[in-house]
């Protein structure tokens, strides 16, 4: 109902701003800043590629939150490993439209609108389009190369996330400790896996939409971002299910953890955030500032009240809420913070991606709205997949006592 719903919706947003026409933007949009109107095609693309790269992002952090704990030799978390677990099932769905959203333009026009490098005669020398900068990253920029890396890092992560996956519910059949020493093995090897793709897919998929600026913190701020939202959207799973009446075994104890998690790496987005503002103002590199004076003011001030309110939901609400030891042990006060947060943290990459798409021209409209719902739905329905397919307690995991007996 929910996808349904949000293709309507879709829909119609494509079909108003095509009536709409050219002419009707923002006024301190495309046409006070020199660029030409953004249409319906280029805002369209723009949300499937917001909303690919943050539902991925929550669906790849179900893994590694997983391995994480296995790593870990972890046992607190023994009681919601399924949620985590079943994150990781939207991946195939998110690998197919992220790749086709970036290569079916390429293939019918000859470049991406989302991307300005995919533009071949920036490489051409004598060119009137010729860009130094741009063609300076010929060697990491280029469509065969990005195309194998982006289909890599898919390949990988659902490659992992099924091996664990098998491991998980064959000890739930066949218990003993050889599926949990393998899945340590396994956990230990995807995270360097990750390591790499994490950063690597935070600089293709985000940072390459503005190619001619670079930062040294961006992949940990991506990773910061999505993590965030994976542990918010763990938190909120857990909660749900609770008050439905499954996960009986998990109590305040465990909602204590996964609270300080969300307080702790509210705090963690927000220190990357801060430092790399500042590194770039405190270096003085007038060439790096671009990337700020467009999100703070640029575009008639477009985007300045997201800039801000971005800061507050993202840190200053979950910070302020989640202080005490109580507020982390209450249902509804983890709730509302997780709710905040992930939509705040779909907002932190509204504010990565749209001013270098849209430019002035980017809005909230049924476009944004259609899209954000049916993603949502097709990713509720691939972790309801993954939440029924197996026993929502992993029985035979030899840290199940100590999970069921967790007090903090």
């Amino acid at each position: 109902m929910m996808i349904g719903l949000g293709l309507v919706l879709l829909v119609l947003g494509v079909i108003l701003m095509m009536t709409a026409g050219p002419a009707h933007h923002d006024a301190h949009g495309a046409a006070a800043s020199g660029h030409h109107a953004v249409t319906w095609y280029e805002r369209l693309m723009s949300n499937l590629w917001l909303n690919s790269v943050y539902f991925t992002g929550i669906a790849v952090v179900g893994l590694f939150f997983t391995t994480v704990q296995y790593v870990a030799y972890a046992g607190w978390s023994v009681l919601i490993k399924r949620v985590l677990e079943a994150l990781a099932y939207f991946l195939p769905v998110g690998g197919v439209i992220m790749i086709l959203v970036f290569l079916l333009p390429i293939v019918f026009t000859g470049h991406n609108p989302l991307f300005h490098w995919t533009d071949h005669t920036l490489y051409e020398v004598g060119h009137e389009n010729y860009d130094p900068i741009i063609a300076g990253k010929a060697g990491f920029l280029n469509l065969p190369f990005y195309a194998i890396r982006m289909v890599a890092y898919f390949v990988l992560w659902i490659f992992f996330a099924w091996w664990l996956r098998k491991q998980s519910v064959a000890e739930d059949l066949n218990g003993g400790l050889t599926y949990y020493d393998k899945s340590i093995r396994i956990s230990a090897m995807f995270l360097v896996v990750f390591g790499v793709t994490s950063s690597l897919s935070a600089w293709d998929w985000v940072l390459s939409i503005d190619t001619h600026w670079f930062s040294t913190m961006f992949g940990w701020y991506v990773f910061a971002s999505w993590f965030i939202s994976g542990l918010a959207a763990t938190t909120l799973t857990v909660i749900l299910l609770k008050q439905a009446g499954y996960m009986k075994m998990v109590n305040a104890n465990h909602l204590h953890d996964l609270g300080k998690f969300v307080f702790a790496f509210s705090i963690f987005w927000t220190y990357v955030w801060f430092s790399q503002f500042m590194l770039i103002w405190y270096a003085n590199m007038p060439e790096e500032v671009g990337y700020f004076t467009e999100r703070l003011g640029g575009y008639g001030g477009h985007y300045t009240w997201i800039f801000f309110t971005n800061l507050v939901v993202n840190f200053a609400f979950p910070f302020l809420v989640l202080m005490t030891r109580d507020a982390k042990r209450q249902m509804i006060m983890l709730k509302i913070v997780c709710i905040v947060v992930l939509f705040g943290h779909w907002l932190d990459f509204y504010l990565m991606i749209m001013p270098g798409t849209l430019r002035g021209e980017s809005g909230f409209g049924l476009i944004e709205l259609g899209t954000a719902l049916t993603f949502l739905g097709l990713f509720l329905v691939r972790f309801t997949k993954g939440l029924t397919s197996a026993s929502l307690v992993p029985v035979n995991h030899p840290f199940l006592e100590e999970s069921i007996h967790h007090h903090v």
